[in-house]
């Protein structure tokens, strides 16, 4: 993490540990021909559960624990536009009994550098209750790969 008083500076892909890739839509674009602030929200939702879907941790139907943001944070380096394909990188940058803090960069495609970079924090609570919970056994695997320092 950057201490404040540093600018912020986009990420190089080795800070990440895993990438998947987001199509832009038409419906991105704002009036300035870029892609708008808070789709980038979107992208970092959309790579985090699609990175628990596959590797088995989320169960958005019936999965007893789920996940509540309650934290975010965007950096903004270099625009984006449709019909741009987007890469976005993944790693865990804290992991606590019941919280989890994800970093994603988000990278034109084939760019050495994120054009944005910020984080996500997942609170974990019981579906029912919605009282935090013990991170399952199976999120905390799926989590490592994600956690090695890079």
């Amino acid at each position: 993490m950057q201490a404040m008083s540093e600018r912020p500076q986009a990420r190089p892909r080795a800070h990440y540990r895993r990438f998947s890739r987001i199509d832009t839509r038409w419906m991105d674009n704002d009036v300035y021909g870029h892609v708008n602030n808070v789709v980038y929200y979107s992208f970092f939702d959309t790579a985090v559960n699609r990175y628990l879907i596959q590797a088995g941790a989320l169960d958005l139907e019936a999965g007893e624990v789920i996940g509540l943001v309650v934290e975010t944070h965007c950096n903004y380096f270099a625009p984006l536009s449709f019909p741009q394909l987007v890469e976005a990188g993944l790693r865990v940058a804290e992991v606590g009994r019941s919280s989890v803090r994800y970093e994603v960069g988000l990278f034109a495609e084939g760019e050495p550098l994120s054009a944005a970079a910020g984080h996500f924090v997942h609170v974990y609570v019981d579906r029912a209750s919605r009282r935090p919970t013990a991170l399952p056994p199976a999120l905390r695997a799926a989590l490592q790969p994600l956690a090695e320092p890079s």
